[in-house]
């Protein structure tokens, strides 16, 4: 039988010792086919992911970084194209409103012309009638100072006093 006082897990003997060697050397020889590759290959691609999601997050944040330069770049070509497009706009408006104010002046002045025209022609026309009527009231005058026979000169230029009041008069 047993006794209890020669087997102690605290007191290796030398047997004892070179068993459990032998036994930690065959697990760890085993663990190393078996266990040791597959996870030191699992740590070594889970390190090359890791690896590869950082380079990957580098490179789209340097895309990123690129994509936001483009965008301000873009942005601010389509700012000055905007400005270029207000100062076109400004400038065919002042360019429409000048010709506008011209064509009007152009009108104005053809229309001044014309009444000036007008106007002349009236006057003339005016001028022609009376010089007719004058013309006519001279010689009704003269018809009548030839016709009456004239005693002396008073009487004459008494006459053609009385003449000159009735031609004002009508």
């Amino acid at each position: 039988m047993f006794s209890l006082i020669s087997f102690t897990p605290f007191q290796p003997t030398p047997g004892l010792a070179l068993w459990s060697l032998i036994i930690f050397l065959l697990f760890w020889f085993i663990m190393s086919k078996v266990a040791f590759k597959p996870i030191a290959e699992a740590l070594s691609k889970r390190e090359n992911d890791i690896q590869d999601a950082i380079d990957t997050a580098k490179n789209t944040k340097l895309e990123m970084a690129n994509m936001k330069a483009e965008n301000e770049k873009l942005l601010a070509e389509a700012r000055e194209e905007r400005s270029k497009i207000i100062q076109e706009a400004k400038d065919i408006k002042t360019q429409m409103i000048t010709e506008a104010k011209d064509k009007a002046r152009e009108e104005a002045n053809k229309i001044v012309t014309n009444a000036l025209s007008d106007i002349e022609n009236q006057k003339k026309a005016a001028i022609a009638e009376v010089k007719s009527e004058l013309g006519a009231m001279a010689l009704s005058i003269a018809e009548r100072v030839i016709r009456k026979e004239l005693k002396g000169n008073a009487e004459q230029e008494a006459f053609v006093n009385t003449l000159v009041k009735e031609v004002n008069l009508n």
